[in-house]
């Protein structure tokens, strides 16, 4: 029996309709059942109306017919392109044949992870003989365990015996301190800022394609230079103080700061106080060897009147010191990818620092010059009115606002201490040339050797080959040699290997003197006398 036209144009409309909206399966289904329905030739005009094979409409009629139940997908199991991994054995041995070599961590964790990417892997893999996309690598990797992962600081270093006891001690003293009403306060030193225009880790919310825009190099601008904040955190209050200096992170410093906390917050909060106790670190401006440190507190402790305790976290523990997580994480994260363009600016973002818990941080700008290299003898510090716990009296001790006898203050080193003419350094005596024929040598090496290339070098190029004529002369070492040119150690011993090799290229030999000249004497005073003795016993403040 024919067909009508008129049918085959009403399949065609609804196969047009349906069809798009149905998989695999379902069209092949549908197809089936028009087909049966009309009968002889059933199968050609719905072929032909649905624009597809005669054989996909008959595999539908045997579906059909077969009774099958809703298989709930699109294609039978096993149907479809098989998995790389199945075509190709070998290609997951031989995926963890190179990532093995990189695994870090513990072996027996069930997460491992590699630091090659997937694209490195799979262009490895292919040269290898084992065609496969990156996607699949990284699939691959995924169903073995693996993961990418950051570093994890969780490794201390060596740790103090009584770590632990020390811990346990402070906490005891934190909670007999805040339960008589008296306060506690967490103290530090934040990470130096750069102030300018800088980058600052971290990414604010801006107009697509539009950062802002920062200076390439970290060189401290000259003008601003960096802030230093000191913080305070007051921990049953949860409040904090940041005293933002432009000079150096010295013990007096340290101690300014928390007498501007005192004056700014401290004394209104706790007006019955009798005691304070502080805890710190055991390192840096506030650090337990620091004798400026205990000096400077009992300064204070005798201004104000209150028996300071100061409790430092034992070694290597500084991360657990409690202003670190409680306040200057905060505050890292309120200023995170903001240029810190000026002393404004850090101050206002400090204070605007706030948190769930109701965090409130004030901030003040400290203008005062804070002077290093200030000396402290063992009597000035036997003097103090300072007491040493039974434990660990090197870490816990208190300050006294009674001094016995009266407080020392911090001396400088004598005028004739710091007495010293530079120019005794190109003295012809030393060197052996005459200051002409220094300026010689200096013009035939700058060629070569006054590059000015990267961060500028600490001692200019004249500087650099006088201090290469001494080293040779009269046998200086680097050590003494930095003291004498105010440089490090590190850089005078670079600058030294570099000239001797640019001496050696040009041909210049350079004499060592025969006797030791008079004027060495007064070069190895100016050494005494800057790097101190073990003698006198006399430590720098930082």
């Amino acid at each position: 029996m024919r067909i009508p036209d008129e049918t085959r144009t009403q399949l065609a409309v609804k196969f047009a309709v349906l069809l798009p909206h149905l998989d695999e399966r379902q069209r092949r289904l549908l197809m089936a059942a028009e087909a049966r329905g009309l009968g002889h030739g059933g199968v050609r005009a719905v072929a032909q109306a649905a624009a597809v094979s005669e054989t996909t409409v008959r595999k539908g009629v045997f579906e059909l017919e077969a009774g099958e139940a809703p298989l709930g997908r699109v294609r039978r199991s096993g149907g479809g392109r098989k998995r790389v991994v199945d075509l190709n054995p070998g290609l997951r041995s031989a995926l963890l044949a190179l990532v093995e070599p990189d695994v870090r961590g513990d072996p027996m964790s069930p997460l491992r992870w590699t630091v090659k990417s997937t694209r490195t892997l799979a262009r490895e893999l292919t040269r290898a003989g084992h065609q496969v996309s990156a996607d699949t690598v990284a699939d691959l990797l995924r169903e073995e365990g693996f993961s990418l992962q950051a570093n994890a600081k969780t490794i201390e270093g060596s740790q103090h015996p009584d770590r632990d006891a020390q811990f346990r001690y402070l906490n005891e003293q934190a909670r007999e301190h805040r339960d008589s009403g008296q306060p506690v306060i967490s103290v530090d030193t934040k990470k130096k800022e750069l102030v300018g225009e800088f980058q600052n880790n971290g990414r604010q919310w801006q107009p697509m394609g539009v950062p802002v825009p920062v200076n390439v190099h970290d060189f401290a601008d000259p003008e601003l230079g960096k802030a230093v904040p000191y913080g305070i955190y007051d921990l049953a209050a949860n409040t904090g103080w940041v005293n933002v200096g432009i000079d150096h992170d010295t013990a007096a410093f340290a101690v300014e700061s928390i007498r501007r906390w005192w004056h700014g917050q401290g004394k209104a909060a706790y007006r019955q106080a009798t005691r304070l106790l502080i805890t710190a670190d055991a390192g840096g401006s506030n650090g337990h060897r620091t004798r400026a440190w205990k000096l400077e507190l009992a300064h204070f402790a005798a201004e104000t009147g209150l028996t300071i305790t100061v409790c430092h976290l034992p070694p290597s523990t500084s991360k657990w010191n409690k202003i670190e997580h409680r306040l200057f994480s905060h505050i890292t994260m309120n200023w995170r990818g903001r240029p810190l363009t000026s002393h404004e600016v850090i101050l206002q973002t400090i204070a605007a620092t706030t948190t769930r818990t109701g965090l409130r941080v004030e901030a003040a700008l400290d203008t005062n010059a804070y002077p290093t290299g200030v000396r402290i003898g063992d009597a000035e510090m036997a003097a103090l009115p300072l007491t040493r716990h039974a434990f660990h009296g090197d870490w816990n001790y208190a300050l006294h606002p009674q001094p016995r006898p009266a407080i020392p203050a911090a001396r400088t080193p004598d005028a004739s201490e710091t007495e010293w003419n530079q120019a005794l350094l190109s003295d012809p005596a030393l060197t052996g040339m005459s200051r002409q024929q220094l300026d010689a040598l200096t013009e035939t090496l700058a060629p070569d050797g006054d590059t000015r290339r990267g961060r500028p070098p600490r001692l200019s190029f004249p500087e650099q080959v006088l201090a290469t004529v001494l080293h040779l002369r009269v046998a200086l070492a680097a050590e003494p040699l930095a003291v004498l040119f105010a440089s490090s150690r590190t850089a005078m011993h670079r600058t030294l290997l570099k000239n001797r090799r640019l001496l050696k290229s040009h041909g210049i030999v350079i004499p060592p003197a025969t006797s030791p000249p008079v004027a060495l004497a007064a070069l190895q005073a100016r050494v005494h006398d800057q790097a101190g003795t073990s003698i006198n016993k006399i430590k720098t403040t930082c």
